[in-house]
């Protein structure tokens, strides 16, 4: 994809159930390509769960929805290609041990190994140098990130990094492949008011760059679509509405224990390169509701 391209997204009585119970059902969403839509609740009553379901790492159990023109869950597969995960606890998560360059030098090479035709792979090394660093400026400079700002530019670790440029660094890896939907969860989580402020405005540019946001949050702003979790009507966004009956038994744990393609990538671009990382974990049961791995 040379530029953005919003995905819509569309669901009728969508939910997913797992081992312990259904994780959410009854959810209802229209949004337009290139919408900001919240999804709003408090932990436990499965957002993240709706979160991965609409973006092709969740496998549903009933209802029907649609990412791009793309069905769910018969183009599972084919969604993961267009969406992109920012930050998700247990299963996107930055490397504490990282600097923020090596972030993005991983990023570059994922790129590179999964979505590089044979014709790029075939362009001259410092052509395709070039090609990364252009999709690495440009998606740092989306995400309102200066590695200049940082305390020791991009040698700057990830463990010293505030909230906020976490997660402004979260959302640049993600915009590196261009997608035409970007998830993030918990995208209020720990900010004060000021931070808050700043962070919807983040994703609201991103949107109003082309590219459709999911954002899971504790409070939704106004300018959003809204999916409520707690089995209320949502209010009225621009575009589309959403609401839902939440009847999630599975718990606040209900992303921590997902095996995702992405982390399977990571884990095989840090090999390739000499780093590593930490092993995913799974529950005994919780593949009852996780999607196929892999690309197709």
């Amino acid at each position: 994809m040379d530029s953005p391209h919003g995905a819509a997204v569309t669901a009728e009585d969508f939910g997913l159930k797992g081992p312990r119970g259904w994780a959410f059902r009854g959810v209802r969403l229209d949004a337009p390509p290139g919408a900001l839509v919240a999804i709003e609740g408090p932990s436990g009553s499965g957002r993240t769960c709706l979160l991965l379901a609409l973006t092709g790492r969740m496998r549903p159990a009933e209802g029907r929805a649609e990412v791009g023109g793309l069905r769910l869950p018969r183009q599972m597969a084919a969604v993961r290609r267009i969406s992109s995960l920012g930050p998700v606890p247990g299963v996107s998560e930055l490397d504490p041990a990282f600097t923020v360059a090596e972030h993005l030098h991983e990023r570059a090479l994922l790129q590179r190994r999964f979505d590089g035709s044979l014709r790029t792979l075939l362009r001259p090394r410092a052509e395709r140098a070039a090609t990364s660093r252009a999709r690495i400026d440009a998606a740092l400079d989306a995400a309102g990130l200066g590695l200049a700002d940082l305390p020791k530019a991009g040698r700057t670790s990830v463990r010293d990094l505030e909230r906020l440029e976490a997660l402004r660094l979260s959302v640049a890896l993600a915009l590196v492949g261009r997608p035409w939907l970007l998830a993030v969860d918990d995208a209020d989580l720990k900010l004060s008011d000021t931070e808050r402020a700043e962070a919807w405005e983040l994703l609201r540019s991103v949107a109003a760059g082309g590219t459709t946001v999911l954002a899971v949050c504790s409070q939704a702003p106004d300018h959003a679509i809204t999916v409520r979790m707690d089995g209320t009507e949502s209010k009225a966004g621009a575009g589309g509405t959403g609401s839902t009956r939440a009847e999630s038994t599975l718990g606040t744990a209900e992303a921590a224990h997902t095996a995702t393609a992405e982390a399977a990538e990571a884990t095989a671009a840090r090999k390739t390169t000499g780093t590593t990382t930490q092993k995913s974990t799974t529950e005994k049961g919780t593949a009852d509701a996780i999607a196929e791995t892999g690309r197709a």
